[in-house]
């Protein structure tokens, strides 16, 4: 069997949020679903895997069905494939936040940077101009990155803040240009520095799952693999597993 494998994310008010943990956790296991989603007052995030017909019934619901009473109604989704299934078991949990950075000023649902799509991303890049920044951890960087990223060399995303405090310039750096795996560190990033004066602040719409999904190898600026949260370990061009991993929780969804 394949499995269909679904991130999602949104950030959006859901100040009932604890009330939702019981009713997603029973509809995800009623169609036989694994993975982690995430639930807070400022939105949800996640991974399911299972039936390729039982993930898209999840995605309807979270985006069209009562549950959510339509406030999950620009879910960004990135699906994929697995051989195998990538996930032990089932994880509803709740959290102060869906992504976490620590800053109040940093929310997303009422700025983020400019959106960019993953045919234009090369060509903003390319600018010398642009500084390109990988909001990821260390260890995901060094599995895989842009052309030209600097690394902040942090060990989780709550770390972002402190390095930008040290190593960015409103002055000094005009352009920033961010990503990071699907997009959710990247609006949580923006809005942190469009909160602290920059002026010009872009994020690879979809991150680059999408990137990888949509751009011929030819013509990919990307180099090595994209680290995933679950047991395939790492995905390349066309969104292609590149291998199952051991069973270790070595590393939490921080994406």
């Amino acid at each position: 069997m394949t499995y269909k494998v679904c991130a999602f994310y949104q950030f959006a008010a859901l100040p009932d949020y604890r009330e939702l943990r019981e009713p997603l956790r029973a509809f995800c296991a009623g169609l036989a679903l694994k993975g982690s989603v995430l639930l807070a007052q400022e939105g949800i995030n996640g991974t399911v895997a299972g039936a390729p017909g039982a993930v898209d019934a999840f995605a309807d619901e979270l985006a069209h069905g009562t549950m959510f009473g339509g406030r999950l109604n620009n879910l960004e989704l990135k699906c994929s494939t697995a051989e195998a299934m990538p996930f032990g078991r089932l994880k509803v949990r709740l959290k102060k936040e869906i992504v976490t950075l620590g800053d109040a000023a940093a929310d997303p649902t009422r700025q983020v940077g400019t959106y960019v799509d993953a045919s234009e991303w090369n060509a903003l890049i390319a600018s010398p101009d642009t500084l390109v920044l990988d909001t990821r951890n260390a260890f995901e960087v060094a599995m895989g990155t842009f052309e030209g990223a600097v690394d902040p060399e942090i060990k989780s995303f709550g770390q972002f803040k402190e390095f930008a405090s040290r190593q960015l310039d409103p002055a000094k750096h005009r352009r920033i240009a961010m990503f990071c795996t699907g997009g959710i560190r990247c609006e949580k990033a923006s809005a942190h520095l469009l909160a602290r004066g920059f002026a010009e602040v872009y994020h690879l719409k979809g991150g680059i799952l999408k990137y990888l999904e949509e751009v011929p190898e030819a013509q990919s600026r990307w180099r090595g693999e994209c680290f995933v949260f679950d047991e395939r370990v790492a995905l390349g061009h066309g969104l292609q597993e590149i291998g199952l991993r051991e069973r270790d929780k070595g590393h939490d969804r921080d994406e």
